[in-house]
């Protein structure tokens, strides 16, 4: 839960009681510590930050209040703001802290330091962080994307360098980072070791919890403290604000809700539960636990929100696993229940937050990309997993997205695309109606990047039903490459402050921009 408790610096320095240093280094997690102090155990992380604030989070190592500093200087001179928030064993010693009341477009730094609550006088050592909070006057940002972290077995190797391509994004320096889904891979177990494809082993820095697929709650959470034992990760988050959302693999492979976990893939990785939807309530807490989101009060679960990143932005951060039908299904010509992919709440949202939204840009943060076949079983080489349905007019969840983009256009809503990952290659997709089945909406560009560190595949099947044409793709010509391979993408997005200008480039791993192209706003 992210909760927001006032506290005076007088109360703060009196209860904190200890030494104002700074430490810059990032410690790895489970190293040796003084038997008496509480201790940051995975680093510190920010998220979701806006005009005036933003959520900060950090674990223990036991039943500690977490006491958190806010100031606009690395010096913490002058203390901005200060705040307190409790890390239980309900939460997995996990918390998430709103900070409010922040200035705008401003370099903010943040302090935390755990306070052991059995013996308040004992306080750890402090570790620091920084983001920047949204502009209010036109200025220029800038932000990265990906999705796809820790899949198919394709662990921490440290003689490789871990998590390459987190460090490569913190070389950016970009304002934040949209995580299109898949953060764990829980379905995913990894082993100490893993054969690559030219003879060569990957070996893993292991966790015990990671050795099955998760199902238990621990598992679920032990997924995300696996990720945050790279070192890579752990210095991006401390100055990189995440958006987060999720996809399938925060629960398990091509799930939805109400699925019996019947499939041989299932049976394979064999799960002891035999429904989605309690994995998806254990998932669901994990993954709000241990990411900074914001908390939603009328619907604690939620996913789908709007970040207001100032005049030139505004980014639509969506949810298409939690509402959808059977993915076996959805062909039906008329919409339904079996058809829902966002559902309708979702879906009048998105347009009312679409309609309201001043800003220039429009960003579409999707789970998945709109015109690219996903095979659900892929054993029996059947059903529908995203939202392509096959070329032809609109059926099923194709419905939904076009009924959105045709509300785009008579709305209308200018200067709006979509980012996407999900397939693990990097592509550039113009949607054009002249070549489309489906016609009613304006021309718009998805841009797809990922994996950030998995396994990489090759390119997906188009649908014609939108009409997206491939402009540029990089992906391999077989399945499952690993890392180490170099095909790890990400997405960096650019808005010149003066000209409302953005410059979308695919990068890889190295930091080589592969391809790159520059959309003007329309204005008035």
């Amino acid at each position: 839960m992210t909760v927001r408790i006032p506290l005076s610096r007088r109360r703060f320095l009196a209860t904190a009681a200890a030494s104002t240093a700074i430490s810059a280094v990032v410690p790895r997690p489970y190293l040796s510590r003084a038997a008496d102090r509480p201790v940051i155990t995975h680093g510190i992380q920010s998220g979701d930050v806006s005009l005036d604030s933003a959520v900060i989070w950090a674990r223990a190592d036991r039943p500690a209040r977490m006491l958190a500093e806010v100031a606009t200087t690395d010096s913490f001179k002058t203390i901005h703001r200060a705040v307190f928030v409790d890390a239980l064993p309900e939460s997995d010693f996990t918390a998430n802290a709103l900070i409010d009341g922040l200035p705008a477009g401003q370099d903010i730094f943040y302090r935390i330091r755990f306070q052991d609550l059995a013996s308040p006088t004992i306080v750890g050592e402090p570790m620091t962080g920084r983001f920047r909070t949204a502009p209010s006057d036109q200025r220029s940002i800038s932000f990265v994307w990906s999705g796809d972290t820790a899949g198919q077995g394709w662990g921490i190797d440290e003689a490789r360098g871990g998590m390459r391509t987190y460090a490569t994004m913190l070389r950016n320096r970009p304002d934040f980072f949209i995580h299109s889904g898949d953060n764990i891979y829980a379905d995913g177990p990894i082993l100490a070791e893993q054969k690559m494809p030219n003879g060569e082993i990957w070996k893993n820095v292991v966790l015990e919890e990671k050795a099955k697929p998760a199902e238990t709650l621990a598992e679920f959470r032990a997924n995300y403290k696996y990720n945050l034992l790279d070192r890579n990760l752990l210095a991006f988050n401390a100055e990189v604000p995440i958006f987060s959302q999720w996809d399938d693999h925060e629960v398990t492979n091509n799930w939805w809700p109400g699925e019996l976990l019947t499939r041989a893939e299932h049976q394979r990785k064999k799960y002891v539960e035999k429904n989605a939807l309690i994995l998806a309530a254990r998932a669901s807490r994990a993954f709000h636990e241990y990411m900074p989101l914001r908390f939603t009060q009328a619907e604690p679960g939620r996913v789908y929100r709007k970040i207001s990143y100032g005049p030139l932005l505004d980014v639509f951060m969506l949810d298409m696993r939690s509402y959808r039908g059977p993915n076996g299904e959805g062909q039906e010509e008329r919409y339904g229940p079996a058809a829902y992919f966002l559902g309708p709440a979702q879906v009048a949202w998105l347009k009312r937050e679409l309609l309201n939204s001043q800003a220039t840009w429009k960003v579409i943060a999707a789970d998945m990309p709109i015109g690219l076949i996903v095979v659900y079983d892929t054993d029996r080489k059947w059903g529908v997993e995203a939202i392509a349905q096959g070329d032809g007019p609109p059926r099923g969840r194709e419905l939904e997205i076009a009924d959105i983009l045709s509300f785009i256009k008579r709305a209308p809503v200018r200067n709006t695309l979509w980012l996407t990952a999900d397939v693990h290659y990097t592509a550039a997709h113009y949607y054009d109606p002249n070549k489309a089945v489906f016609q009613d909406f304006e021309p718009f560009w998805e841009f797809v990047s990922g994996p950030i560190h998995a396994g990489s595949f090759p390119q997906n099947q188009i649908d014609n039903t939108f009409g997206p044409q491939l402009v540029y793709v990089k992906a391999p010509s077989v399945p499952n490459q690993p890392p180490s391979d170099g095909l790890q993408f990400f997405g960096h997005v650019a808005i010149d402050g003066a000209t409302q200008v953005m410059t979308v480039t695919l990068k890889d791993w190295d930091d080589r921009a592969l391809w790159s192209t520059t959309l003007e706003p329309k204005l008035g």
